[in-house]
């Protein structure tokens, strides 16, 4: 390394920040390969350098998700991105409606109070109700890899990417071939995780189909999970520039909640299935790309809410019953109308809603139907977003977006940033963004607190980010430095003209911190990685820890590949009033062995320091846990 460098201290080997895409190595070859430059999509709609954005997007790509041995992407993510917690109750299944698991917050804001979107393919996906992700339809083996935005992305995606987005990519094979995978898995509480996913690409054709089955005892009474997976893509290249793709995810789980561990329930149980389908045509030019895509996802809820095994209290009389749906379609075309220069225009047009209703199974109203909403709302937006490089050291983003939502309003959403291509491979990044909210159907029309005036949330994103490469890329580390000022936040308190509580925009949120990534390759077998981030909250919220630090270890020696991480989180609220607060390390261990060229096996081991914490207030999780089993190839 030349003198002229910046010198690095040893600590940010396990606290600095770039995105996961600068990080990865392929493990799988001769390690000699740096990925610098890596194009996403998520930033801009269209394939962008990522050094070219002024807001932060980290990558998790197919090597690391495959390494993680996991039937859910969300651990994976918990692990690899800073600032990102995915709350969870127990060893497999996340469920829905009271005491679930599976909330996803970033920086503070929470995707179970819709703040924070997660897509697939860039089509949002949530509850049309509720306005919630549902965790458990996002499966490792229909992801090629997964960006993540930390940050609003109102301007491109509207309305729920207030706090960030979290983008799935899907696979595609690269390459004429077939190839198909088959993993099993068996392990603590009687967990099995099976998948088969085939792969074939022949010529302009290519297709994707995956299935798998999951289930759990789980580690308390009463908190069995079965899940049933389903996922199908074709694509076909009309021309070298035109190309259509089709595809269908489905999910159908049943799981059982258990209640606090101080007061266990009985009967409380949910089948939920989830699905979605898109058709999108794209075109791809030198200097022009664009896509035109329809999307529908669509959601049936059963759920009995269960009862407390005493003399006071007996089975519900009720079933809770929900049909949602989300539909929408995208059209953008970006452009390149001079040297340096990267225009895009896009149009997006969402309707989602449902009905929810009670169904009387059991006393007076036996028969009868109690409805709580039945309502659809509309939203129409345009947007433009501009990239414009000055020399080969700077480049300018700015974005604008027009947003009308049918019952709320019209909402504009404008961001800004630079970027900064400085010596010795550094990056220097500043961005001030916007991000935005409208309420819900829950929170407008749906029990008691209801408010059909409720306004839109809107926050104030402001970032500065710094990462370098050093040792031909062997070595990347940086830091991100933001700010965030949010007003008008939805919360549920007293009436102030009359008796019992009303959803309300009271809410205020201001939320700071420090998230700080770094990799290190050591040789062809040895690298080390680790991310740090620290949040301070103004008002702190639960799942959404105030440190949080990994550090972890892999290596990979012909045949073997072994991977080791230690997570440590503290000042992780599980409740706020009263305040309950938990600190606790988890210690995973992951390795696999190739026996033949079509056969490996595999065992990975979770909480080996047998630590006893709560993610979810009168929830324990479970000790240590294992699972092995095989892969096969042909």
């Amino acid at each position: 390394m030349k003198k002229r460098y910046i010198s690095i201290p040893l600590f940010c080997l396990s606290f600095g920040t770039v995105t996961a895409q600068e990080l990865q190595y392929d493990t799988l070859q001769t390690q000699q390969t740096h990925r610098i430059g890596e194009v996403v999509v998520t930033g801009t709609r269209n394939e962008t350098d990522v050094r070219h954005l002024s807001q932060t997007v980290s990558v998790v790509n197919r090597t690391q998700i495959e390494n993680a041995m996991q039937p859910s992407l969300l651990p994976v993510l918990t692990e690899q991105i800073p600032g990102l917690f995915v709350t969870s109750r127990g060893i497999m299944g996340y469920g829905v409606s009271g005491g679930a698991a599976g909330n996803i917050s970033l920086r503070g804001l929470s995707g179970g109070t819709a703040r924070l979107m997660v897509m697939i393919d860039g089509h949002p996906q949530y509850a049309g109700i509720f306005g919630h992700p549902i965790s458990d339809a996002y499966q490792s083996f229909m992801a090629e890899r997964v960006e993540v935005l930390r940050g609003p992305a109102s301007v491109l995606y509207g309305s729920n990417a207030m706090g960030g987005v979290i983008n799935i990519v899907t696979r595609k094979m690269q390459e004429d071939g077939i190839n198909t995978n088959v993993h099993i898995g068996y392990g603590s509480y009687n967990a099995l995780e099976t998948e088969i996913t085939n792969r074939i690409r022949k010529g302009r054709f290519s297709s994707i189909v995956s299935g798998s089955y999951n289930r759990t005892d789980g580690h308390r009474t009463d908190m069995d999970f079965e899940q049933y997976s389903g996922y199908a893509k074709l694509g076909y290249e009309v021309t070298d520039n035109w190309n259509v793709r089709g595809d269908v995810n489905l999910t159908h789980f049943n799981a059982s909640y258990p209640g606090p561990a101080s007061a266990p329930l009985l009967d409380a149980d949910q089948s939920i299935t989830r699905g979605m389908t898109s058709l999108a045509v794209e075109n791809r030019y030198e200097k022009t790309s664009g896509a035109v895509s329809l999307f529908y996802n669509w959601g049936n809820h059963w759920i009995n809410d269960g009862y407390a095994p005493s003399e006071d209290e007996t089975p519900q009389d009720a079933r809770f019953n929900s049909r949602d749906n989300m539909m929408g379609v995208s059209i953008f075309q970006s452009a390149q109308f001079f040297e340096g220069n990267r225009i895009t225009l896009g149009f997006d047009w969402f309707r989602y809603g449902g009905r929810a209703w009670n169904r009387y199974v059991s006393g007076e109203k036996a028969g009868s139907i109690s409805e709580l909403v039945d309502k659809h709302e509309n939203e129409l937006a345009g947007y433009i977003d501009l990239r414009q490089d000055f020399s080969s050291w700077l480049t300018f983003n700015a974005g604008l977006r027009v947003d009308h939502h049918s019952r709320v309003g019209t909402e504009w959403i404008p961001q800004a940033g630079l970027a900064f291509h400085l010596p010795h491979a550094i990056e220097l990044k500043a961005s001030a963004s916007k991000g935005f909210r409208y309420p819900i159907l829950r929170e407008m029309y749906m029990f008691p607190p209801q408010n059909p005036d409720l306004q839109p949330e809107s926050m104030w994103n402001y970032e500065v980010a710094f990462t370098q490469r050093l040792m031909n890329g062997r070595l990347t580390y940086g830091i991100n430095l933001f700010y965030i000022d949010g007003k008008n936040l939805i919360q549920t308190l007293s009436n102030p003209n009359g008796s019992g509580m009303l959803n309300q925009n009271s809410g205020k949120i201001e939320n700071s911190g420090v998230e700080l990534q770094a990799a290190y390759r050591i040789d062809s077998h040895w690298s080390v990685d680790g991310n740090y981030s620290f949040l301070h909250m103004e008002n702190p919220v639960v799942a959404a820890p105030e440190h949080k630090l990994y550090a972890g270890a892999n290596f990979s020696y012909k045949k073997w590949n072994i991977s080791t991480g230690l997570q440590y989180l503290a000042g992780l609220y599980t409740q706020t009033d009263p305040e309950i607060r938990e600190n606790f390390m988890l210690w995973n261990v992951r390795a696999s062995f190739e026996m033949t060229r079509w056969l490996s096996i595999w065992a990975r081991g979770e909480n080996l320091l047998a630590q006893k914490y709560e993610i979810n207030a009168g929830y324990p999780m479970p000790r240590a846990t294992v699972m092995a089993g095989c892969n096969i190839k042909f």
